[in-house]
């Protein structure tokens, strides 16, 4: 018996050792080009000149595209200079589509 004793604590078996401490889940990091999309959002809807609610925004490293509709020229035009204006902007494509009564 004194031989698997022996045996039992060169493996290991039996002796004591010391808990792994759970690894901390890394926080997802957040996306910037969404970031960025939602401040072009939020500066649309704000602007009182733009129905906001009907342009969409997608952002890929600083170009912004806007998608939707627009009632009027000037409303396109107006919504292109506003999203310009917004901090992390560095071009916008926009695919804006004039449509009365939109």
């Amino acid at each position: 018996m004194r031989a698997a004793n022996r045996k039992i604590r060169e493996c290991g078996v039996g002796s004591p050792k010391a808990p792994e401490a759970p690894k901390a889940a890394e926080a997802p990091k957040p996306d910037a080009n969404k970031e960025l999309a939602g401040k072009v959002k939020r500066a649309l809807e704000s602007e009182a000149k733009i129905q906001g609610a009907g342009i969409d925004v997608t952002a890929t490293d600083g170009k912004v595209t806007l998608w939707g509709t627009t009632a009027t020229a000037a409303e396109r035009n107006r919504a292109a200079q506003v999203a310009a204006k917004v901090e992390g902007v560095t071009a916008v494509d926009n695919q804006l589509k004039v449509v009365k009564g939109s």
